[in-house]
């Protein structure tokens, strides 16, 4: 029997790791089970007041498939979900619901007061699931069925983005009608026995008497309170207890690194340098995929005078521009996955490199898979029946369609199943809570929480597959990822020799309890207003505020963080090989205290929230965030792994010297020169004329900070011209294949250091 060695560090760490975790889905649990019994309710029929049948059910959520398989929510929103090019087609119609009818009624303030209280009036019979409207209401259903043919269906010329023509069968037109016409009636019916509606009075809109509710500004103050306290909490015990958990080590330790020349390489490792080649081809293309998207902003019917959206509309390149993000992200991640395995394991099982080279051909197929599946839906080449599984099911960030999102979860067990198997031998001496554990732990949850998103389908009831698809938006992206990256971070820093393994394990239990709560039930404050039950919006509000306090920590780090990368020997000149590489690991610190944790709290407050949702503020957040942290993450294990791969005569510092700043200051540029000062007008906006307004075309009155983003686009992309010239290189020069020797039982590496003595001798690591 091997005997396990055992942990590095106090159990109660571990102990406090699983409690806190536990805690933190109990209640997200809790949430799951009340948005079950309490969603915005699907009639069977909806019918006028002489008992004509409008639309069922069905038609309801034929509309919402169609919604998505043809791509409007990467065009518009859909309760202030989705993209920014068109109108929030919730808001869209009640406003339009709203004018209509009060015209019809004589356009008088006493028709104002008649059409609130027709609107507000919840007509709708549980018991045999029919809903009744008034005669004004269904003759605006008719009036505005006819406005969006012309407008978004079926528009004849290139315009708004979109494809001419793009749906022509007026059953689907219609049906598409009815589901936002049902979304529009839950944003206004009150809830029986409540004065808000299933959206807790979202959107604000004065026509029809919707205005913010108590209960968002009572949480809004208390997830103030709870920030401030948390914060205060937490630095106090960080200053009582900072030498346990910083950026930092309590004794000296002086290294000396090895060449990467001399570092020696596995086949598998070898073959991660065409993953690395694919993750920077898609970095580049994701880059000018996205200045075309952006270019609709100023130019809806084309490109420079080219009828782009005839092949290449918005929402179809607005929907590659996102997808290509995560694919570049994930696509790193799995190859330093498969890179850092060797290194922690000291070996490499036989035949490790096929699998790797059978994960790269899958990953191939699922990326231009995918891609190309959601042109043919968007553009409607595909039958209805086969849109969500081959095409797209359009959902944001669930865009791809359901056969790809099911073969790239078997390309993540299978890069699982790689990771295991090459950890394997080392994990047979480990205790279940050391290092190797939990980079396996965290590696598993990169399939595991994908796969929720399996639970979202494109006939969900809305506040139903909202909630799951935010299970992959925020705890896949946004919590495990994240502890993944710390993982990352901390596990090269270890096998850099940087910090001890005693200190990683306790910065990574550290990072997990701190998540497990706050970013955990932090998921519900993307489901304020899609018909949830308003308990959701208690939960989110007051925990997504504990999402800042590591955050914080992050930034209180930043320094010693910045001066881990500093220890060299003295006289040696090439003595730190990764300067670059912890550069970028330092930005990723930068902006995930002001992408996540300033740009995000600053949306996160359900009052800000109520008028913010959808704006520009999102999308600056969004970029902020995903592109600042995991994007700049991407590059920086890339740069670290490639380091090793290149031979010394194609390694150029001057290049990753320049990616490094031209990513950082185009980042910048495109923030402060274009989302954030658009965004807070945009949020002005919103508040002076109303949400509809804010989200119809009213930015094309500053067409000039449009065109502010274009240098931040320009630099941002030429930042990332040189990592693709760099991996092109090295997957087609990689160095020669060396096997590594086995490391010792004390330590995660053998092979990328050597520890100086204080006399000066130095010692194996």
């Amino acid at each position: 029997m091997t005997l396990r060695r055992p942990m590095t560090v106090s159990p109660l760490w571990l102990q406090g790791s699983i409690l806190t975790f536990i805690i933190g889905f109990t209640i997200l649990a809790f949430s799951a089970v009340r948005i079950y019994q309490d969603p915005a309710p699907v009639p069977e029929k909806i019918v006028d007041e002489t008992g004509k049948v409008l639309f069922t059910r069905q038609e309801i959520l034929d509309g919402q498939e169609l919604f998505l398989t043809y791509g409007l929510m990467q065009f518009g929103t859909i309760y202030g979900h989705g993209a920014y090019l068109g109108p929030d087609f919730t808001a869209d119609y009640l406003h339009r619901e709203a004018e209509s009818m009060i015209r019809r009624y004589g356009g008088t303030e006493g028709a104002r007061g008649r059409v609130r209280r027709e609107l507000q009036e919840n007509r709708y019979d549980p018991a045999t699931g029919t809903l009744i409207w008034t005669q004004g209401q269904a003759e605006a259903f008719e009036e505005i069925h006819r406005h969006f043919g012309e407008m978004v269906y079926g528009r004849k010329v290139s315009g708004e983005g979109l494809k001419p023509a793009m749906i022509a069968d007026d059953a689907e037109t219609r049906a598409i009608t009815g589901f936002i016409a049902w979304t529009a009636w839950t944003a206004v019916a009150r809830r029986p026995g409540r004065a808000y509606s299933y959206t807790n009075n979202w959107p604000p809109e004065e026509l029809v008497g919707n205005s913010l509710t108590g209960d968002a500004i009572m949480w809004s103050a208390l997830s103030l309170v709870a920030l401030l306290g948390g914060i205060g909490i937490v630095l106090g015990l960080y200053g009582r207890f900072s030498g346990a958990v910083g950026w930092h080590e309590t004794e000296e330790r002086r290294v000396r690194f090895v060449s990467p020349a001399s570092v020696p390489l596995t086949p598998a490792q070898r073959v991660t340098a065409w993953f690395f080649l694919v993750a920077a081809v898609l970095f580049l293309l994701q880059n000018l995929i996205g200045g075309a998207t952006v270019h609709y902003m100023v130019e809806a019917g084309g490109f420079f005078g080219i009828d782009l959206p005839r092949w290449l509309p918005y929402n179809l390149t607005r929907t590659w521009h996102l997808q290509m993000a995560i694919f570049f992200v994930a696509t790193v991640y799995l190859a330093a996955g498969i890179f850092l395995a060797p290194l922690i394991a000291g070996r490499e099982p036989k035949g490790q490199w096929v699998l790797a080279s059978t994960l790269l051909g899958a990953l191939a197929v699922v990326v231009f898979g995918s891609l190309g599946g959601e042109y043919l839906s968007y553009h409607g080449m595909l039958p209805r029946g086969q849109r969500a599984f081959l095409g797209a099911q359009g959902w944001e960030y669930l865009d791809l369609g359901r056969l790809w999102m099911y073969l790239l979860i078997v390309g993540m067990v299978l890069w699982l199943a790689i990771i295991y198997r090459g950890l394997r031998p080392r994990l047979a001496t480990e205790s279940r809570g050391n290092l190797p554990w939990l980079f396996m732990y965290s590696a598993l949850s990169i399939p595991a929480f994908y796969a929720v998103g399996l639970l979202t389908h494109t006939q969900s009831t809305f506040a139903i597959g909202d909630f799951w698809r935010f299970w992959v938006v925020h705890l896949w992206v946004e919590d495990f990822l994240e502890l993944f990256t710390t993982m990352l971070v901390a596990l090269i820093f270890v096998l850099m020799g940087i910090v001890s393994e005693r200190f990683a394990t306790r910065l990574i239990y550290f990072d997990v309890m701190l998540y497990s709560v706050g970013g955990v039930v932090g998921t519900l404050h993307h489901c304020y207003f899609s018909g949830g039950p308003a308990v959701e919006m208690a939960l989110g509000a007051f925990f997504s505020a504990a999402e800042v306090i590591p955050l914080t920590l992050l930034t209180v780090e930043a320094w010693s963080f910045l001066q881990l990368g500093n220890r060299q020997q003295p006289g040696d000149v090439d003595s730190f090989p990764h300067r670059w590489a912890v550069l970028f690991l330092a930005s990723v610190g930068f902006w995930n205290f002001l992408g996540a944790g300033v740009f995000g709290f600053l949306i996160n407050l359900p009052v800000v929230s109520y008028f913010e949702i959808g704006t520009l503020l999102t999308s600056n957040h969004g970029h902020a965030a995903f592109m600042g942290v995991y994007g700049m993450l991407a590059l920086a294990l890339t740069v670290f792994c490639i380091r090793y791969l290149a031979r010394p005569e194609d390694w150029s510092e001057g290049l990753v010297r320049f990616s490094f700043w031209a990513t950082n200051l185009g980042l910048v540029l495109m923030i402060l020169g274009h989302l954030f000062p658009l965004g807070v007008l945009q949020l002005g906006d919103v508040v002076t004329n109303g949400y509809w307004h804010a989200r119809s075309e009213w930015f094309r009155n500053y067409p000039w900070l449009s065109w502010a983003r274009m240098p931040g686009d320009l630099v941002f992309m030429a930042g990332s011209a040189p990592m693709a010239w760099l991996a092109l290189k090295v997957a087609l020069r990689t160095r020669r294949t060396i096997e590594p020797t086995a490391p010792s039982e004390s330590n995660l590496a053998a092979t990328l250091y050597t520890e100086v003595t204080p006399t000066g001798a130095t010692s194996g690591a």
